[in-house]
């Protein structure tokens, strides 16, 4: 079974107000909804607003989910070894770049970055342990509880996924169809399990479990 835990972001010093106390007047880069990133070999992405989706694509053309980066986590190419390795705003999305050489410079940033960096660690793993399942039923809900735990909003029905992805996003991560997932998530809707709200966003309701 997949162990969904506690974000400990709350609880962590918040890492745009230490980057703008360390980089008083630096920019941040702004893009749009649906925009692809531009990534440079020494080069640290961090997000301060919205929400950014990695992933690679096979040589047949299909495309893999690798993670989903929200605020005050870190992306980039010196972080990885996939290739080809892609980055794609999901939201409108406010970015700060460093560069190595800025990490390395400052103890302070460094050690708060390592916990962002584990916090990818810990949701690459969820997303590697969903192969585990092998009724694509199970890996879609244990999905949408990881979405929940890393992009749920309380309100009223429950968590509120902030984040939108699309029924194909979601065939990506998981290793199936289109198709499969939306009848999925009908599915899920008629049990109660799943909920969609005015802005047609996901809502889990809080006794939902697997």
């Amino acid at each position: 079974m997949l162990h969904v835990f506690d974000s400990e972001a709350t609880v962590q010093p918040d890492l745009r107000q230490l980057l703008e106390e360390l980089y008083q007047g630096r920019t941040l880069h702004p893009y749009r909804s649906g925009t692809m990133i531009p990534l440079y070999p020494q080069e640290i992405w961090v997000v301060c607003r919205g929400v950014v989706q990695l992933s690679t694509l096979y040589t047949s053309g299909d495309e893999a989910l690798l993670g989903l980066v929200g605020p005050a986590m870190p992306f980039g190419l010196p972080l990885t070894f996939i290739h080809p390795y892609q980055a794609i705003a999901l939201s409108d999305v406010d970015l700060m770049a460093l560069t190595m050489s800025d990490v390395k410079k400052s103890p302070t940033l460094a050690h708060s970055l390592f916990h962002h960096l584990t916090r990818r660690l810990r949701q690459s793993e969820a997303l590697l342990a969903l192969a585990g399942h092998r009724r694509v039923e199970e890996r879609l809900r244990h999905l949408l509880l990881l979405l929940r735990q890393e992009f749920g909003q309380p309100n009223p029905e429950g968590m509120r996924l902030n984040v939108r992805l699309t029924h194909q996003h979601l065939a990506n991560a998981i290793g199936t169809t289109r198709v499969t997932v939306t009848r999925l998530l009908g599915q899920f809707r008629e049990e109660g399990w799943l909920l969609v709200d005015a802005n047609r966003h996901l809502v889990i309701p809080h006794h939902v479990s697997i």
